[in-house]
């Protein structure tokens, strides 16, 4: 683990923190970073809540400017968007480098607040143009998350709990595994599933079968 001050980062300097629990890649877009004219990498580490502790240890004046942050995590819990959702109201912008293996969750951290998203797939070119717009205020997206959110002018809005129990049950949860899953009562997830339906239905997309559920939650990026 990196870490640094607002004394070390100095005047005129970015402070940046990296978040991504695989060591090389984590390395690799530290070094991209770390090339930048303005900006200064303060933190490093594997996990959302390692940094979360280093912000609670530190004084706000060590806090970062923007984060750098993967969504997954092999050994631990992924990105609750919660969290997110506080960092960004501590006035710190987010960029998600993802694998864009859960557009889901992708979608969940964009409401939280996050500002721009690339893949791991993309350039240097493009990580660094997306941290310097993000940075600057500005939104980048990245073509593949774009466009699959342009595709979404059919889809009903959904809660985040109707959200998450469509993912469940069209996972192949029953309605009791997905009570369980979401801490409420089997009619309340029941609840959940029906009004998933009823919205389907009402923008002329009726699911009358379990499978119809799971072909829409493909088709529609809440399953990878």
């Amino acid at each position: 683990m990196d870490s640094g001050s607002a004394n070390e980062a100095g005047a005129g300097h970015w402070r940046v923190a990296v978040v991504e629990d695989h060591l090389l890649q984590r390395r690799g877009l530290v070094s991209v970073l770390r090339a930048q004219r303005g900006v200064r990498v303060v933190h490093e580490g594997e996990s959302l809540p390692d940094l979360v502790g280093w912000l609670a240890a530190g004084s706000a004046a060590s806090a970062p400017d923007l984060l750098a942050l993967d969504l997954h995590v092999d050994r631990g819990l992924s990105v609750d968007p919660d969290v997110v959702r506080g960092l960004v109201r501590d006035g710190i912008k987010v960029l998600v480098v993802s694998e864009m293996t859960s557009l889901p969750l992708v979608r969940q951290v964009l409401r939280a607040g996050a500002t721009g998203v690339v893949s791991k797939r993309d350039s240097i070119a493009d990580v660094v143009a997306a941290t310097r717009t993000v940075l600057g205020g500005g939104r980048w997206m990245t073509r593949e998350l774009g466009e699959f959110l342009a595709r979404e002018g059919d889809r009903p809005a959904l809660s985040d709990q109707e959200e998450r129990a469509l993912v469940l049950y069209a996972s192949g949860s029953t309605i009791d595994q997905v009570a369980t899953a979401l801490g409420v009562k089997r009619e309340t997830a029941k609840t959940y599933v029906d009004r998933v339906k009823s919205k389907y239905a009402a923008a002329g997309r009726p699911l009358r079968t379990k499978v119809d559920l799971a072909r829409t939650a493909l088709a529609d990026g809440y399953l990878d």
